[in-house]
């Protein structure tokens, strides 16, 4: 097996992130002020400020302190979604239906690098989480997902595939153990 050695040379190809430089400087300070620090506890004024920074949010969302969200403006959230202290990265878009539940330190991660080349190149790719969906407590979605309607995702378990409707999956990659029945 031949070693190559990493050139220094990191491309992100065609990359945009949407908002310009003054923008993502204040999403910095806002982001690090209002939604890390827990200093704004009230959920109204977090969704106003998502809001404000692009973010498409529907009624009655609920966004909880200690939240990570990398860009609003690359953000859908559907209506009466709960979104607790999670880590949502995303470099590309994130489509959340209603009625979704991210629970507790759950990551949407919407980039990852092409291990295979030297250049180390950036990929991105949408996550769809369809209505109804919940993610449970330190569960991991990969990128280009679509987590299909009331699917779930058992606490601790890494989505690595799409998730069909009103299954239940769990564990590393996650499977499906059982069929979600809503009473």
């Amino acid at each position: 097996m031949q070693k190559t050695q990493l050139h220094k040379n990191f491309n992100t190809g065609g990359y945009q992130i949407g908002a310009s430089r003054l923008k993502q400087f204040l999403w910095y300070f806002t982001d690090v002020f209002f939604f890390r620090s827990g200093i704004i506890p009230v959920s109204t004024v977090l969704v106003f400020l998502l809001r404000l920074f692009g973010a498409r949010i529907g009624k009655d969302v609920r966004i909880k302190p200690g939240i990570h969200i990398k860009y609003p403006w690359k953000m859908n959230v559907g209506d009466y979604c709960w979104l607790a202290d999670c880590y949502i990265e995303n470099l590309d878009w994130v489509s959340i239906g209603a009625n979704c539940c991210i629970s507790q330190q759950a990551i949407l991660m919407t980039g990852n690098h092409n291990y295979s080349r030297t250049s180390f190149d950036l990929i991105t790719k949408p996550i769809v989480l369809e209505d109804g969906v919940w993610i449970g407590a330190a569960a991991r979605v990969c990128p280009g997902l679509t987590l299909s309607s009331h699917s779930v995702l058992t606490m601790g378990s890494t989505a690595t595939t799409n998730l069909d409707a009103y299954g239940i999956y769990q564990g590393h990659p996650a499977v499906k153990v059982k069929d979600r029945n809503i009473s």
